[in-house]
């Protein structure tokens, strides 16, 4: 079976198609800044590599550009939608409807649909891509995968808030995190890696994106991670402004004359990174900007990089050890100057950090760069969240 796995981000969207019989991938590639101009797809399969420059201002404009690149007569591995024996979509967020991968059908999309104000930039991509799946493969299956489903072993002093505890029974407000299937598969690697059985090892795996959330993983199971009732909590993103005071959300919505869906949009849209620099919510720009001096973009790699260290820290306490730390996805496996950041000041720890191994260029492998010695090792891990999903899916099917 050839399944096609769709992992739409909030300004990216990453896809594999994979022939289950040996786990080969067949193609893959991402769109770029969607959303933000100068878009574009970068496309592999049959042993080539081609690049849609085309703009994309939405997800449904993004599938369709992934879907003609598939069957592209240079780079396409297939000839027909019919070759594809079902579609994995990476969903964000569940709340309390789903618990675990999900075959979808009309009743099932109709519940997703109550789940997007838990994950407002992520879930309606989500639903997006399945609807344009749906409308070129209307007989082929698909599968919902939830990033919720790794954090499920939260116990409740981590995943509760300080509200009256029957709101949460009443409302399901708690925390439920995100990217869990890149921090169920890059933490399994590093075991691997080390090896080590996943119940030996205490590890603290930072992926780290547009959107990022860092996760406590003890004995191969989460006991904590960043993110929250929704997306929008932890360390500050691309465009979200990470963990503020309610009250100061109160305070900026009466000075700025918003409503509360405005100020949600405002904190979740119009904050992060893009909003601490005034430039980007691209990393990469705000790389060049720190380059050439702006200090504006300087202050907001810092603050990003502190507020990692930060929860690196926390975990380490929260699991009483730690043995192996993790950076993962786009900015964590190509950010040299935030992973040096993050590991500077970690010494107490036991992190010996390697700078010159850490400035070699991405090779997507995987790559060691504490120093010899170090008693906690330090990974680079590309993710491959991809993989999860589709092996959830064949499962489930």
């Amino acid at each position: 079976m050839k399944i096609l796995v769709v992992n739409a981000g909030s300004s990216s969207l990453k896809y594999q198609l994979i022939d289950m019989q040996n786990e080969k991938v067949l193609a893959k590639g991402g769109c770029e800044r969607i959303g933000i101009e100068g878009s574009f797809l970068k496309a592999k399969g049959n042993g080539q590599e081609k690049v849609y420059e085309k703009a994309m201002p939405n997800h449904k404009v993004a599938i369709e550009l992934v879907l003609h690149a598939l069957a592209d007569e240079g780079i396409g591995v297939i000839k027909s939608m019919d070759e594809i024996g079902a579609v994995g979509h990476r969903v964000v967020a569940s709340g309390e409807f789903f618990k675990k991968t999900t075959l979808v059908t009309p009743e099932v999309l109709k519940t997703l649909e109550e789940t997007f104000e838990l994950a407002p930039l992520h879930n309606p991509a989500a639903a997006t891509g399945v609807k344009a799946c749906m409308e070129v493969m209307p007989n082929t299956p698909m599968t919902l995968v939830f990033d919720t489903s790794f954090h499920a072993t939260m116990p409740e002093k981590a995943f509760l808030y300080g509200i009256d505890y029957e709101d949460y029974k009443k409302y399901g407000v708690r925390k439920y995190g995100a990217h869990g299937t890149s921090h169920k598969f890059v933490s399994a690697e590093a075991a691997k890696y080390l090896g080590k059985k996943p119940e030996q090892l205490k590890i603290v795996t930072c992926h780290l994106g547009n959107g990022s959330s860092i996760t406590a993983v003890d004995g191969g199971k989460c006991v904590d991670t960043s993110m929250g009732f929704t997306p929008l909590a932890g360390v500050l993103m691309g465009t979200r402004s990470g963990d503020i005071d309610a009250s100061a959300v109160e305070f900026l919505a009466r000075k700025k004359g918003l409503s509360h869906a405005d100020m949600i949009t405002y904190l979740n849209k119009q904050c992060g990174v893009a909003g601490i620099s005034g430039v980007s919510s691209d990393f990469r720009d705000l790389e060049a900007g720190y380059e050439r001096g702006d200090k504006r973009c300087a202050l907001a790699l810092e603050m990003f990089s502190y507020q990692t260290k930060r929860f690196v820290g926390a975990y380490a306490a929260a699991m009483g050890g730690l043995d192996c730390i993790v950076f993962t996805a786009g900015i964590g496996e190509n950010t040299p100057i935030v992973r040096e950041e993050v590991c500077s000041g970690l010494e107490f720890l036991g992190v010996q950090f390697d700078s010159e191994a850490n400035k070699k260029k991405n090779d997507g492998s995987i790559r060691e760069i504490s120093a010899k010695g170090s008693k906690v090792k330090v990974l680079i891990i590309p993710t491959n969240e991809e993989l999860v999903i589709a092996r959830e899916t064949a499962e489930l099917l």
